[in-house]
C-alpha cells in the first residue's frame, strides 16, 4: 500500500474546497474472480463513503 504523490486533487463541492488523495494497495492472485471483486469495490466505496474506487487488473508473465 502506498500514497502515489503527487496524485492529489482539489475542487469544489457544495460551497467548500475537497481535497482527495490517491492511494494504490496492489494484490497479487492466481486467479481473478471478477464477481467477487466487484462486490468488494461496491462495498468499499460504501464503508470509506467514496463516489468511485477503481479496482484494475493486469495481466503480468513472470520472467
Amino acid at each position: 500500500m502506498h500514497v502515489n504523490a503527487p496524485a492529489e486533487g482539489l475542487w469544489e463541492g457544495d460551497g467548500s474546497i475537497e481535497e482527495d488523495r490517491i492511494v494504490v494497495v496492489e494484490v497479487m492472485i492466481d486467479e481473478l474472480d471478477r464477481a467477487w471483486w466487484t462486490s468488494y469495490r461496491k462495498d468499499l466505496e460504501v464503508r470509506l463513503h467514496q463516489e468511485e474506487i477503481v479496482i484494475r487488473a493486469t495481466r503480468i508473465e513472470r520472467l
